[in-house]
């Protein structure tokens, strides 16, 4: 089992979105994906509703999913960490304790822009025009990395 979690601030608009698309990609009896945030503002809590909006109109059901804060034991659990941001990176490589643990870490968007090091934009405080936008990114990045895992 090759294992992928998504990482967001909050884990309720960016990362459950990319969660979503990538499950959709795979076979779940070869990849299990997962998704978390770098803060626990929302523990619990399911996606943002314009999050679950987008996703459904996209054929894409991500109401089964509850937020929960990023642990230093996700680094043993998965094989790949994809961030949404420069800030949910630091925060995660912050908590690693080694070149193994941070070399899982990933900035998403370098799949589409390679060394930009580009952030997803957080659509929080945004209409539902900025979750369509950001589904549209990681729609094209997630396709990226499930061709790159169903090579691997």
């Amino acid at each position: 089992m090759i294992r992928i979690l998504m990482v967001c601030l909050g884990n309720i608009c960016r990362s459950p979105l990319a969660e979503g698309i990538l499950k959709s990609k795979l076979n779940s009896k070869i990849f299990e994906v997962d998704s978390a945030g770098t803060s626990a503002y929302h523990k619990g809590e399911l996606p943002d509703q314009r999050s679950v909006e987008v996703a459904q109109k996209n054929g894409i059901d991500i109401t089964d999913q509850r937020s929960r804060p990023f642990t230093k034991e996700d680094f043993n659990k998965f094989d790949y960490i994809y961030v949404m941001d420069a800030s949910n990176y630091e925060d995660v490589i912050a908590i690693a304790e080694n070149d193994s643990e941070k070399n899982k870490v990933h900035l998403i968007l370098n799949k589409i822009f390679p060394g930009e090091d580009q952030s997803v934009p957080d659509p929080y405080h945004n209409s539902i025009d900025g979750f369509k936008q950001v589904f549209e990114m990681l729609e094209e990045s997630c396709s990226v990395i499930a061709r790159e895992l169903k090579k691997s």
